[in-house]
């Protein structure tokens, strides 16, 4: 079973990062909700969600794939942290999988991990993308970095994450049973 975390900082979007973890659990992946923090982590809009445990917790050996919902300050709060950067860092080194939505592809290359990359972004903040090849569409896969534009898109970016870790015919069963017309 594959195994990610999707890692939550104060004021995440509520709807990228639920729908995610909602997506790839019924998918039968392994989710961890990952805080910066170990208490409950309030949304954009003041949602509480009680993380699995913390950022501090987490190996990259262990994991298939870091994802990065979006939302503002969250988005922020993830790019000036230096356990985010690193675990990010330290997955791409190991050949290993990020996805972002939103803002968050933002901290991504921020990070350094979109030069040269294919790679989307909510449209307003495309130019936090000026070293990674930019384009316009829902949901942009390139090699082990999968990017999403924004709340609107994140049932399609939760399916294609779901297709890369447990395959295309489970992603679309999923699609199916929730009556989401995929791909």
């Amino acid at each position: 079973m594959a195994k990610v975390a999707i890692l939550l900082a104060p004021g995440y979007e509520e709807l990228e990062a639920v729908t995610v973890i909602d997506v790839l659990r019924r998918g039968g992946v392994d989710v961890i909700i990952a805080g910066l923090e170990d208490t409950p982590i309030p949304s954009a809009r003041d949602v509480k969600i009680v993380p699995d445990t913390t950022v501090d917790s987490l190996s990259p050996d262990e994991l298939d794939m870091v994802i990065l919902p979006g939302g503002l300050p969250g988005v922020e709060n993830l790019k000036k942290d230096s356990r985010v950067k690193e675990l990010i860092q330290k997955m791409q080194e190991k050949g290993k999988k990020c996805a972002a939505i939103c803002a968050a592809p933002g901290a991504l290359a921020a990070f350094g991990v979109l030069k040269g990359k294919k790679a989307t972004i909510y449209p307003s903040l495309k130019d936090e993308l000026k070293e990674a090849r930019l384009e316009d569409a829902p949901v942009v896969v390139d090699e082990n970095v999968i990017t999403s534009q924004g709340p609107g898109t994140a049932m399609p970016f939760a399916l294609t994450l779901l297709a890369i870790l447990a395959g295309e015919e489970k992603a679309r069963e999923v699609a199916q049973q929730m009556l989401v017309n995929w791909p």
